[in-house]
């Protein structure tokens, strides 16, 4: 099993809900969500935008060819009955990522508290320790 959240991602005037992979290997220096290219043209960003960044990042597969786009959406979590701040992230377009993969920085900034990645356990870091909740289904 993985952390998978229920994501907002609000930018300009499009607003959607994705289910995201908590990602403790995609280390990076911002708050950032890799999204594959449908939600990107769902979000009006494919083809990439001018302020966008062609790079590599260098995984465990290989070199993966991305876009990134600066301080591009708000992305909060959103659960039945709670929801966390909204963050200010970058948007990581992959042509190769099959789900949206949350950055460990923005993981933090969401304030994403794993409890067990093999049973899908999670927490927000302001609720009690017992305040344990399931992951989200892969769609």
């Amino acid at each position: 099993m993985a952390v998978r959240v229920k994501l907002r991602i609000r930018r300009n005037n499009i607003t959607i809900d994705v289910i995201a992979l908590v990602n403790s290997g995609y280390e990076a220096d911002t708050p950032q969500l890799m999204i594959p290219l449908d939600i990107a043209r769902e979000l009006k960003l494919w083809p990439p935008p001018p302020n966008s960044r062609e790079t590599i990042f260098e995984t465990a597969g290989g070199p993966l060819r991305v876009w990134i786009i600066p301080k591009s959406a708000y992305i909060k979590v959103i659960t039945d009955n709670v929801s966390s701040r909204e963050v200010l992230a970058d948007l990581v377009i992959s042509a190769l990522a099959d789900e949206p993969l949350i950055s460990d920085m923005l993981a933090g900034a969401l304030e994403i508290a794993v409890e067990d990645f093999a049973l899908g356990l999670w927490r927000f870091r302001w609720e009690p320790k017992e305040k344990v909740r399931e992951s989200e289904k892969k769609v």
